[in-house]
């Protein structure tokens, strides 16, 4: 059975090279990632190649159960952007097929085998292997054309400037993103500049560089950004927001590290947390550092000033 187990290893490296996949998916962890999209157990005939939904975490699993292969919990992140992204771009595999709009960090996150190339596998050591993979070579272009663009019909625009646009990944995550540069900017900071939005599936989903420096700031690409940084000209301050739906607010820890990364900066910086309603905000009353601002999507017009004799700006540095 080993050697059994070797030769699909083996055959799925094959298909891999066959279909143009970069030398960095030309692997055994890539081949085992196939053969579980597949379902393809040692000893079934390809023919019989099945089209589950499948996560990272039960690739690995299977991986491990059926072909004796144990990977290490921190290669997760290995698979998903090492050989699950590339599978994806190449219109091998598709991505949450059962539910596209499905947020890029959800731990219910599926592939599956793309149908036309789950047709082209079945025919792996058949006499029609040669001409079903030209074929599907041929047209694989317009295929990956089609599913980049229903993709990108999946993410969530969001109005940046007048005329101007980007687009996030989708989640409720980048709802609350576009929440805040759409509603919570134009009330509370009117006429002011996007520098920066993060992206679940991009850290650095829009950043203006270039305006950051003229504000005197240096960014450390390691340090961990707010969600959204917006310079509110007027004033001549910098709003760092965090937008809230799972992980915690502007903490006395977290105001620390903004206070740190953003220092030198020559506008004078206002910290807020943003939820998309009251209920979550409920979890977090006892973590929001005080000196911050927090503002909830579901009531827009309002916003909480935690403590200080302004309602909303700068406070000025500790000595």
């Amino acid at each position: 059975m080993t050697d059994r187990k070797t030769e699909y290893i083996d055959a799925a490296q094959h298909i891999i090279v066959s279909l143009g996949l970069p030398r960095a998916q030309q692997n055994e962890r890539s081949a085992l990632a196939l053969l579980a999209l597949l379902n393809l157990t040692p000893g079934k005939p390809w023919t019989a190649a099945e089209t589950p939904l499948i996560g990272i975490t039960p690739i690995m699993d299977w991986a491990r159960e059926h072909y004796g292969k144990d990977y290490a919990p921190n290669t997760r992140e290995t698979f998903r952007r090492q050989t699950m992204h590339q599978f994806c771009d190449a219109g091998l595999a598709l991505y949450n097929p059962d539910q596209p709009d499905r947020p890029v960090n959800s731990p219910k996150a599926v592939y599956q085998i793309e149908p036309a190339a789950l047709k082209l596998l079945r025919c792996f050591g058949t006499d029609q292997w040669q001409d079903t993979l030209a074929a599907y070579l041929a047209a694989r272009e317009t295929l990956i054309a089609r599913y980049a663009k229903e993709r990108e019909q999946n993410r969530v625009p969001v109005k940046v400037a007048p005329g101007t646009e980007i687009t996030l990944s989708p989640g409720e995550h980048s709802e609350l993103i576009r929440a805040i540069i759409e509603d919570f900017a134009p009330r509370f900071a009117p006429g002011s500049v996007l520098v920066y939005a993060g992206d679940t599936g991009d850290k650095w989903g829009y950043f203006d560089a270039a305006l950051l420096a003229e504000l005197g700031i240096r960014i450390d690409t390691h340090g961990k950004m707010p969600d959204v940084v917006l310079h509110f000209t007027q004033k001549n301050w910098l709003l760092l927001v965090e937008s809230v739906t799972s992980h915690g607010p502007v903490d006395g820890k977290r105001h620390a590290e903004l206070a740190k990364l953003f220092a030198g900066s020559k506008a004078g910086l206002v910290y807020v947390t943003a939820f998309p309603n009251r209920s979550i905000m409920g979890r977090y009353l006892g973590e929001i550092a005080w000196e911050t601002e927090v503002w909830v999507a579901d009531a827009p017009s309002h916003l909480i000033h935690f403590n200080g004799v302004r309602f909303l700006g700068p406070y000025p540095a500790e000595n």
